[in-house]
Order: C-alpha cells, then structure tokens, then sequence
C-alpha cells in the first residue's frame, strides 16, 4: 500500500513539473506586430524581396528601427504611414484600392469574368448542337451476322 502511495505521489510531482511550463507559455503575452510586419512589406533596398528576406545592411537598420518604433509604442498604422511617406509605393507589397491600383485588382476579375461568361456560352452552343443534331437510325441488321454475334457471345 505505501508503495502504491508513494507511485502515486511521484506520479503526481511529475505530472506537475511537465504542467507548470506549459501552462506559464499559454500565458497571454503582449502581442508583437513588427515581426510579422518584415514580411509583408517590400524592401526598399533590395527589389522584389520582402523586408524579411533583403540580406543588405540598410534593411537591417530598417529592421531595427521598426522594433524600436514598436518597443516605444508607436502603433503598425503609424510606422507604415512613416514608411511610404520616407519610401513612397515600392514598400507596398499589394497596390492600394484607391486611384489607379483599383485597376490591379479589377482587370483580372473583368477578364475572369468575361472568360467564364466566354466558356458559357461555347459549352451551351455545344450542348444544344448536340441535341439537335440528327442520330443515325438504327438499321436492322443482317440475320447472319446477329446470329455470328450471338455465337461469339455465347462462347
């Protein structure tokens, strides 16, 4: 019985230590936007790559300004205002829906729709030809060959 108590007891010290780390990282901690933030927006310095992926020593003082920014209070809206009045639309990963970057995101839904609206009518057109194409009457056949076709079937 002591024994089954004391398996019992260090069951429990085991349980506990594996449970106290885990429950102090569910913890809410503060959330952190600037490092997410690297890999949504372009580099300035290095065309075509994200902040997060540019290798050369001006991004990563960019990097580090926007964690100073971030550790100081600023919020995302401000530091990414900064950022495209210091560097203008190359940041931007996506055109802004305002102005001509509407066109960005409205020619490919104009030529998608035509396209489809296109195929529509091309598979309708197809569909009512086939229906009202003539079938080729059935003619009876030759009562040698049903009954050549019917011995081969049977074998």
């Amino acid at each position: 019985m002591t024994r089954t108590i004391a398996r019992v007891a260090a069951l429990l010290v085991v349980a506990f230590w594996v449970a106290v780390p885990a429950l102090a990282a569910t913890q809410e901690q503060p959330e952190s936007w600037s490092y997410g933030y690297f890999g949504e927006v372009m580099s300035p310095f290095c065309p075509g790559r994200t902040l997060a992926a540019c290798t050369s020593p001006q991004a990563e003082s960019l990097r580090a300004w926007i964690l100073v920014q971030e550790a100081a209070g600023r919020s995302r809206d401000d530091v990414h205002a900064e950022l495209i009045e210091r560097y203008g639309d190359v940041i931007l990963s996506a055109p802004e829906a305002k102005g001509f970057g509407i066109a960005a995101y409205a020619i490919p839904l104009v030529v998608f729709l035509v396209g489809g609206g296109i195929v529509i009518i091309f598979l309708r057109r197809q569909t009512h030809a086939a229906a009202a194409a003539p079938q080729a009457p059935s003619l009876p056949l030759d009562p040698d060959i049903e009954r050549a076709i019917d011995e081969d079937l049977a074998r």
